[in-house]
């Protein structure tokens, strides 16, 4: 989907007054992109309810099942409103500066989000840095839900963390689908799916969106490395952050990560408790 602010008089109703008040071309498009989905969504749920109101022999079952369509709309919506209220925090928001355990933080996203029917190996060196909990927690849950989303029946997820060069690093690669080299840059432009998503897997195509923005708030670098038979392999290196606050960690810290760890490897099939 091409898209350009429409110039005076071509309608456009408010997007068109926000574009005339000075937005950027990727805002204006961002924006554009977000009404799509967001109408798009509304639009489905309107017709499904007018269908059902109109079917005069339309009995309790019809019903409930037009209702249980327009839940999950109303789901994907949420799903959708809260990505945007996060990217737009990760964007122009002020960021809390405090101690964070890359593997402490990791350990509860995958104990929180990692399924049952997926193997793989948990290696969680205490990796610190500085920056706002809750959206480096929704960097690594995004990445993981990825990994999770877009993998295959009966495969992995290998997750690490550890610190190299001086730099915290968090490290997810999962089996999947092959993905072309050229993919990859798209993948975490707004609303992009990759040429491989399956329908009912989709998300609202914002979460490796969300990912790079919290990354570049942090000042972290993302690499993206296809594998070479199927999935991908994601690096988040982080910046170690002022020594000041690094040295508020609390003792508590290193007993959640003992903790957090203890619980994150006892949910995958193959722990590893240290990098070879």
């Amino acid at each position: 989907m091409v898209c350009s602010p429409p110039a005076a008089g071509q309608g456009g109703g408010t997007l068109t007054t926000l574009a005339a008040k000075g937005l950027s071309d990727p805002e204006w498009c961002f924006l554009a992109y977000a009404a799509h989905e967001l109408r798009g969504s509304i639009t489905l749920q309107r017709t499904l309810a007018e269908v059902a109101l109109a079917d005069p022999d339309a009995d309790m079952t019809a019903l409930r099942g037009m209702a249980e369509k327009v839940a999950v709309g109303c789901q994907l919506q949420e799903r959708l409103l809260e990505a945007l209220l996060t990217l737009a925090r990760s964007e122009h928001g002020h960021l809390r500066r405090e101690p964070v355990d890359l593997a402490a933080t990791a350990a509860e996203v995958l104990r929180t989000c990692a399924p049952d029917e997926l193997r793989g190996t948990t290696t969680l060196e205490i990796a610190r840095t500085t920056g706002d909990r809750q959206l480096i927690e929704r960097l690594l849950a995004n990445l993981v839900a990825n990994a999770v989303r877009h993998n295959v029946p009966g495969g992995r997820i290998d997750v690490a963390t550890y610190t190299s060069a001086g730099r915290p690093i968090f490290t997810i690669a999962n089996t999947g689908p092959l993905i072309p080299a050229g993919e990859l840059n798209r993948l975490f432009q707004p609303f992009q799916r990759g040429s491989h998503a399956r329908p009912a897997s989709a998300g609202v195509g914002l979460g490796l969106t969300i990912v790079r923005a919290i990354a570049d708030a942090h000042g972290a670098t993302i690499t993206t490395q296809p594998l070479t038979g199927g999935g991908l392999e994601v690096d988040i290196s982080f910046p170690t952050g002022p020594a000041r606050l690094l040295d508020l960690m609390r003792p508590s810290d290193q007993r959640q990560h003992d903790a957090g760890c203890k619980s994150a490897r006892a949910s995958m099939i193959e722990p590893s408790t240290s990098r070879s």
